[in-house]
């Protein structure tokens, strides 16, 4: 994962979104996907906005909680509008499912979604982002935005979290 994904990505979403009419809106998920957002942002060709959902189902666990609460909603509204929700990962697919339907039932022109990262092997509903940088594995991963418990978010890459930190019965 690194600037020729996300370069990959912008491409394939300014194609989509080449004949919109309006501005797109970016909606990006709090606080994990800043940037990644700022990266791919600078890379789109297409006229857009970003805005910002704070969502959160994890707490101080490596393992999502399945409750989805919303902290922080848009500031404006999007009736009308082609709306990218973009987070930097998809697991269990509560957050993103959640959020998209949140969105649809505020009459957007459309719905999509878009992540970094799409641990599939965690998925537990129904969702594939329409957007995909790159599988990843079965592992907590941290850097360019994630974090754990607050700490490795500004890494400049994506990492895995030794499981010892978090796990201290493990042998690994």
């Amino acid at each position: 994962v690194g600037p020729r994904c996300v370069k990959r990505l912008a491409r394939e979403i300014s194609a989509a979104y080449a004949d919109a009419d309006e501005d797109v809106v970016i909606v990006g998920l709090l606080d994990g996907v800043f940037m990644f957002l700022a990266d791919l942002s600078r890379e789109l060709t297409v006229p857009h906005r970003v805005d910002f959902v704070s969502a959160s189902s994890y707490g101080a666990n490596t393992v999502s909680s399945g409750n989805v609460k919303i902290k922080k909603d848009c500031g404006a509204s999007v009736r009308g509008k082609h709306v990218l929700v973009v987070d930097e990962m998809c697991d269990t697919g509560r957050t993103l499912a959640c959020l998209a339907e949140l969105f649809k039932s505020r009459e957007p022109a459309s719905v999509k979604t878009c992540v970094l990262l799409d641990k599939v092997s965690r998925r537990v509903v129904d969702v594939q982002p329409d957007f995909v940088g790159s599988i990843c594995a079965d592992e907590f991963v941290i850097g360019y935005g994630m974090d754990w418990n607050g700490k490795y978010r500004s890494l400049p890459f994506v990492g895995v979290l030794k499981r010892a930190l978090y796990d201290p019965g493990s042998q690994a």
